[in-house]
């Protein structure tokens, strides 16, 4: 398995971004996929899950309307379209299957720094 996120940078507040995750060594269209964040000091949490059909998508609250993950499976890719960027929104973004423990293989994250 093989995860490589890019698109993360400096953003000021209200701004967008657009993370990419090439992923490979796994039939991407027949996996989940999900957008991972960690902040300094905090655990890692789930921000972004999109199913196996490419339909059905789950964000947390704290993200709801302003984050959109999509896939385009000729490319093993995976987005996160990021709006309306808040500071807290800080933090190394990761994808990676749902479901992800800490123990799994887990790509180099990249970062988002919102801040003015």
């Amino acid at each position: 398995v093989q995860l490589v996120e890019s698109g993360g940078g400096l953003v000021e507040p209200g701004g967008s971004l657009r993370l990419s995750c090439v992923a490979s060594g796994f039939t991407f269209r027949d996996s989940g996929m999900s957008w991972y964040r960690q902040a300094p000091g905090k655990e890692r949490e789930e921000v972004a899950w999109i199913g196996i059909g490419r339909i059905s998508t789950n964000y947390p609250d704290s993200v709801k309307g302003r984050f959109t993950i999509s896939t385009d499976n000729r490319k093993n890719t995976v987005y996160l379209q990021m709006n309306s960027l808040k500071p807290d929104d800080t933090a190394a973004y990761y994808c990676n299957t749902p479901g992800a423990r800490a123990s799994d293989y887990w790509g180099q994250g990249t970062q988002v720094t919102v801040s003015s």
